[in-house]
């Protein structure tokens, strides 16, 4: 199981996005959406910061936190 990195996958599911509308919105092919939403890969820093944008979040929100506070 790969280690879980970003959380894009639960943010489309409160923001109401489908992991296909993202792909459309991002020029992506959906398989690549859906292999980044399941951390078997993880998106470029330009992609993140354009994830971000399209949901409407802080790019820490799509991160899953290193360090408790």
């Amino acid at each position: 199981m790969p280690e879980r990195i970003n959380r894009i996958k639960e943010v489309l599911v409160i923001k109401g996005i489908s992991q296909k509308e993202l792909a459309v919105k991002m020029d992506r092919n959906p398989n690549t959406i859906t292999s980044i939403c399941n951390n078997k890969s993880q998106p470029h820093l330009k992609d993140l910061k354009r994830i971000a944008q399209i949901l409407d979040v802080d790019i820490r929100e799509l991160l899953v936190p290193t360090k408790d506070d």
